[in-house]
């Protein structure tokens, strides 16, 4: 398959997978003609939320018939996720010939992955400049290759916590460093912060914008929500107060992404009723995130139990996974698979109520951690075991009426699901 060829070759441009530097990519951009500087763009960084949030105020921006580009990782199940332009992704051949075009101008030079694919981005993202960019930034914003923007008409901060510790010194390894990393190079235009894990988050964000002279919101302090009665939520900002009908997805932490999806938006004045908002958030579309299968090969596994896919990862995940699952009254059955780098103890103490625990290996993941090695970190929980793959796994549980199955960890467990099923 030939963009699976061209997609190799451009992994192996540089030697490191992650090599945190502005440098290279900066160069090939102007060799493309800077277009990052002739995009409309909304910047999304943080470590939990941001898909979430993008996908809200995506389903708003179309429900408004305003045109969208939307640039995120990681892709779940295929590569063309990562490019959106005008409100659809990019089909094989395009992404081909894109590829192609940018890896020419580049000539061979050192590029990560990453950086190879966000300039591509940009350089398409420029034939479209009256659509609204909806960017999100990789591992750490600062020296993100997604922070070369120099306008932009806003940023959104979603909820900070301890992730990809492995790429921090060890003695940098805070809450405060990571905040620092992924918002003290945030541009001068609007930001907008949601709701924090905690008081000591909001704080440690507040100091590191401290200078920046952009006009800010913070959730619960310039908007917020609250639940209602009989199927609706409110929605409050200094606009004007929303009475809006429950999404079409699953989780309370949906309405804090998408009280941060509103409150950009209507600070941006792009020209979205508020019929637009209460229409959209009913049709948003989520992969992979508190994703509800309900059909295919693995669901047919398990007949009439629910299925639930979740790619959760670290400790903030974890615990929204966990305040949805406490909503429900059934016993609760985990399948999970995870990376190398995460911190899995953790990871696993947020979780109450488990009645199963069945760890997996994630295929074609070199840097995942094996099932078997997961099962010996998750020794705390009674009744863990091991299976080498994800039929065997639900194979080997018992589950009675009622019962759900959550399968969590990771997104790329998640894309080898949706891909199976």
């Amino acid at each position: 398959m030939k963009l699976q060829k061209i997609v190799s070759h451009l992994q192996k441009l540089h030697p490191k997978e992650i090599d945190l530097s502005l440098d290279r990519i900066k160069i090939l951009c102007e060799k493309l003609g800077n277009p990052q500087n002739k995009i409309r763009s909304i910047s999304i960084v943080g470590t939990n939320g941001k898909q979430s949030t993008i996908n809200a105020i995506f389903s708003i921006l179309k429900e408004a018939k305003v045109k969208c580009n939307v640039y995120t990782s990681p892709h779940i199940q295929k590569i063309n996720e990562r490019f959106v332009f005008n409100n659809e992704m990019l089909n094989d051949d395009e992404l081909i010939d894109l590829f192609d075009e940018v890896e020419k101008i580049n000539d061979q030079n050192p590029l990560t992955f990453f950086e190879a694919l966000s300039a591509c981005y940009f350089y398409k993202a420029a034939q479209y400049p009256n659509n609204i960019n909806l960017i999100e930034a990789g591992l750490f914003h600062r020296f993100d290759a997604t922070n070369i923007l120099k306008s932009n008409l806003a940023s959104i901060v979603c909820s900070i916590s301890k992730d990809h510790l492995d790429w921090l010194p060890k003695n940098q390894q805070t809450i405060e460093k990571i905040v620092f990393e992924k918002t003290s190079s945030l541009l001068n235009s609007n930001i907008v912060v949601s709701k924090q894990n905690s008081v000591e988050t909001t704080e440690s964000i507040k100091k590191s914008i401290s200078q920046n002279l952009s006009n800010k919101l913070f959730f619960n302090e310039d908007y917020s929500y609250s639940n209602g009665e009989n199927g609706f939520f409110y929605y409050e900002d200094k606009f004007g107060g929303l009475k809006l009908p429950l999404p079409n997805i699953l989780g309370q932490f949906q309405l804090e992404n998408i009280s941060t999806a509103i409150a950009t938006i209507r600070q941006l004045n792009l020209e979205v009723k508020d019929d637009d908002i209460k229409n959209a958030i009913t049709k948003i579309e989520s992969i992979g995130r508190l994703q509800e299968i309900k059909s295919g090969k693995i669901k047919n596994l398990i007949n009439n139990n629910r299925l639930l896919l979740d790619g959760s990862h670290n400790e903030d995940g974890a615990r929204v996974l966990n305040e949805y699952l406490q909503t429900l009254d059934c016993n609760k059955h985990f399948i999970i698979g995870m990376m190398s780098n995460k911190d899995h103890e953790k990871y696993i103490s947020y979780f109450k109520d488990i009645s199963s625990l069945t760890t997996v290996d994630i295929p074609n993941q070199p840097n995942a951690i094996s099932g078997k090695k997961l099962k010996e970190k998750f020794g705390n929980v009674s009744n863990v075991k091991y299976k080498e793959n994800i039929e065997k796994a639900i194979k080997s549980l018992t589950l009675k009426e009622n019962d759900i199955l959550i399968i969590t960890g990771s997104l790329y467990l998640a894309g080898e699901i949706l891909n199976l099923n």
